[in-house]
């Protein structure tokens, strides 16, 4: 709504601009109008109408399609107002309309979508009403290019036509559409087709600032709009800690040594920008002499690859990804056509602006937004990236909040002549744009109250401004007499879902409405005494104002300031963390982590203080938290700051090793065997194979189950033992058979073990050919593999023809009768004995 209203001051300064070049209709610029009573046109043309709508037959209830066009065609500065209107005639004999409505600017054309309410045949009919354009000059506003003039001495009319009437037929059964694509639960790769248009919820990039809108199935109190309090939209996250490629980015790891038991916590750089699957950041290099060069890098973000790389000449890396679009737009409230859709990384600071192409990496824009030196990015405008500066006028004159963008002399992406446009320049009561809820439309200054004597702000003035005109709304101040009223931190303010949040000196969150200033509510204490201690930040998702503390992460409810859950991890020896809680004794480990992610519904944070000790704490890991209900999805060893996450991927850089994880699906290869002789029929056979991870990090290693994955990345990765008794399970792996006839025959499931081999033992029902398939369906860790192998079955084993019949060889049964006569002998045999030992004991 603030992007709407902010972009509105452009919208009427353009339209009070062009209301000098005359021969407008009411609304837009340009239009046409019905021919004045009395009025005779310089000139009159014919004009012929069409009408096209789909699908027909349809199904009751669905949306009918309707395109409308007219010929001879007109001027790109112009378009037809209010000329345009449709007829449907229903079974019952009653009519409904559509219209009158405007064209677009130059191609006289227009469409909407009806719903079809009753079943039977229908008629629909087109008419054009005509069109007058008076004299005067036109230029064009929404067309497909700006600044075109046509000078019009002549008045023209365009004479009415009509289309139609044609029939419709709306039936009960609803008429197809295309297929959706669901989602994806294997591995994928980029580019996606455009046919996967169901895929768009996942498809985002990191960072996601901006409006970013309400996605499918977003559950209520999702934020619609970015307010960068870490929460990352339309991207997947990986639900195991499987290692998909990992790389030394700087030193770390124990010392030893002279050092004893001291750690190099240095957790390098890692990336700050994912997008299409490609993820980029900045790394030093050395250089010549004692000089390093910083290089900016472009990795594949499922491999690992190094794709380019090229050093920062004076340069600074880009932090933002930009979606320039040229919309044309004539019909009110539709966006038609988006075209040139580009998208740029882009960084502003310093005074300028670039924009680098996101495939090469070159600098395709690089200009000065003087005088402003910086700007917040707050949403993707329909043709630019739109930014927020609170500019210093100096002198003691006070402050001016700029909302601009780039603008262009024609309006592509790609023209030379670009250069900062102003969309908004209000007085401003701050000197800094403050904390913003941009669905609200109103920002968040605070000024600290320090009594005297104190040093310290033991209260806190907290005023509400409207975005849009820079008037203050309220003005509260916390108790200053109490001691306590003091912010914990000004990083911990937050305004989101028009409300206004903050932690005080006490450790509850104290909330106030952002349209009024009226105190809402004060939160729970997590526990006590650890639960005053937190984070120097603030996060919000899903309803829930999410935070890292030291007696674990807490999610209060936006609502009410109840505390929803808390995920609280226990240390498993006493004398490793200082922190327990108070009524249980229990030990924990805090999380002081400010570098947090939101996204997919869950939570990705580490263990760590404010100032850690060394030795290094042992035991703080990397967690994965559900966001909704506070439980546990996966953990793995070492305190690593969260980075970039997309596609289902997260890159985390570990504090005390220097390495950079990335952790998501990686790909899996199966293999199959079987004798490769032919066996006879009712003879069992021994089916194994083996199904192993591909991933850079561990080609070849065993793909191992959900439930030991952490167990074993620690063992690859972090040189950790495998616990004593525990039993690390493999995959499951699905075993078919296809005979000579066709016919599949279900084998059965088996599972691989800690060397990634499975064994299955089976006894096939026929004679002949069989394809034997072995199938792992793939997982949260691994994509899905398959392999076949071949087994011969032949006749049950024969014996030669002995009874002289001729009957030719039967099956050998010799056997058989010898095991009888054997049992025969030998029951004699202990008769005989018997006796014998009777007589002699007579």
């Amino acid at each position: 709504m603030t992007s709407i209203a902010l972009m509105s001051m452009l919208v009427q300064a353009q339209l009070e601009e062009d209301t000098a070049h005359g021969g407008y209709t009411e609304g837009m610029p340009g239009g046409s109008t019905p021919l004045p009573s009395g009025v005779t046109p310089d000139v009159s043309y014919p004009t012929i109408s069409y009408i096209s709508f789909r699908p027909n037959p349809i199904g009751v209830g669905q949306p009918l399609l309707v395109n409308l066009f007219t010929q001879p065609p007109i001027h790109v500065a112009r378009y037809f107002g209010q000329a345009f209107l449709v007829t449907f005639t229903k079974p019952d004999g009653t009519t409904d309309t559509v219209g009158p409505m405007n064209s677009y600017y130059g191609d006289g054309t227009s469409w909407f979508e009806y719903i079809v309410d009753t079943v039977g045949n229908w008629k629909v009919k087109f008419d054009f009403l005509g069109a007058y354009f008076p004299p005067g000059n036109y230029t064009s506003q929404a067309a497909f290019t700006i600044n075109q003039t046509l000078i019009a001495p002549l008045g023209v009319y365009y004479k009415p036509s009509s289309d139609g009437p044609y029939d419709l037929v709306v039936q009960q059964d609803t008429a197809l559409s295309w297929p959706p694509s669901p989602l994806p639960t294997d591995y994928w790769t980029r580019p996606v087709s455009h046919e996967n248009r169901e895929w768009w919820p996942i498809l985002g990039s990191y960072p996601s600032d901006g409006i970013v809108g309400g996605g499918p199935d977003w559950p209520a109190g999702t934020n619609t709009y970015m307010s960068n309090y870490d929460f990352i939209p339309y991207v997947q996250g990986p639900n195991t800690p499987h290692i998909v490629w990992k790389e030394q980015r700087a030193d770390g790891g124990l010392l030893g040594g002279t050092l004893g038991q001291f750690s190099n916590t240095n957790a390098g750089s890692g990336f700050n920008l994912i997008y299409n699957g490609r993820a980029y950041g900045t790394q030093s290099k050395p250089g010549t002499g004692t000089n390093a060069v910083t290089y900016w890098q472009c990795y594949d973000l499922r491999t690992g690859e190094l794709l380019w790389e090229r050093p920062l000449s004076g340069e600074s890396a880009p932090n933002l990804v930009s979606h320039t679009t040229r919309t044309i737009s004539a019909v009110p409230g539709d966006i038609a056509s988006a075209r040139n859709v580009g998208v740029e990384l882009m960084y502003v600071g310093g005074g300028r602006l670039l924009k680098y192409d996101a495939w090469t990496g070159d600098v395709n824009l690089n200009i000065s937004i003087a005088p402003l030196s910086s700007g917040t990015f707050y949403a993707n405008g329909l043709s630019a990236p739109m930014f927020l500066t609170v500019q210093n006028l100096g002198g003691g004159r006070g402050y001016r909040l700029i909302n601009w963008t780039v603008i262009g002399d024609i309006g592509y992406p790609d023209v030379i002549n670009k250069r900062l446009g102003v969309i908004g320049n209000i007085s401003w009561p701050f000197s800094s744009l403050g904390t913003v809820d941009y669905e609200a439309g109103i920002a968040v200054n605070t000024q600290g109250v320090t009594p005297n004597s104190t040093g310290v702000s033991y209260g806190q003035n907290i005023i509400g401004v409207s975005m849009a005109t820079g008037q203050v709304l309220w003005n509260v101040t916390t108790n200053a007499e109490l001691g306590y009223e003091g912010f914990f931190s000004g990083s911990t303010t937050i305004a989101d879902h028009g409300k206004f949040a903050v932690r005080l000196n006490d450790g509850h969150w104290y909330c106030w409405d952002l349209r009024t200033g009226q105190r809402l509510w004060v939160s729970e204490l997590s526990s006590h005494p650890w639960g005053i201690w937190g984070v120097y930040g603030s996060s919000s998702a899903y309803g829930l104002l999410i935070y890292p503390q030291y007696d674990g992460v807490v999610a209060y409810d936006w609502d009410d300031g109840k505390v929803v859950w808390r995920y609280k991890y226990t240390a498993p020896y006493p004398y490793e963390t200082v922190y327990a809680d108070d009524n249980t004794g229990e030990p924990f480990y805090p999380f002081y982590d400010s570098v947090i992610r939101i996204a997919d519904g869950k939570i990705y944070t580490s263990n760590t203080e404010h100032t850690a000790s060394q030795p290094a704490t042992r035991g703080w890991k990397l967690h994965c938290i559900d966001a909704f209900t506070g439980e546990g999805i996966w953990n793995i060893t070492g305190s690593m700051a969260a980075g970039g996450i997309a596609d289902g991927y997260l890159v985390a850089n570990s504090r005390n090793q220097g390495i950079m994880y990335v952790f998501g699906r990686g790909k899996s290869a199966t293999t199959v065997t079987a004798p490769q002789t032919t066996i006879p029929k009712g003879e069992a056979v021994l089916i194994q194979g083996t199904v192993t991870d591909m991933s850079p990090a561990q080609p070849g290693a065993p793909c191992i189950s959900k439930e030991s994955m952490a167990t074993y990345m620690e063992y690859l990765h972090m040189q950790k033992p495998i616990p004593s008794g525990y039993t690390v399970t493999g995959v499951p792996v699905q075993l078919y058979a296809i005979d000579s006839s066709g016919n599949v025959l279900e084998i059965g499931t088996t599972s691989s073990d800690v060397s990634g081999t499975f064994q299955h033992v089976w006894t096939p029902p026929n004679e002949g050919l069989y394809k034997i398939t072995a199938n792992f369906a793939g997982d949260d860790s691994y994509g899905s593999s398959w392999a076949e192998t071949g087994l011969s079955v032949g006749p049950a084993a024969l014996v030669p023809d002995g009874d002289g019949d001729g009957a030719g060889a039967q099956p050998d049964n010799t056997m058989l009768l010898y095991g009888i006569l054997a049992a025969v002998v030998i029951a004699i045999v202990i008769g005989l004995v018997a006796i014998l030992l009777v007589l002699r004991k007579r």
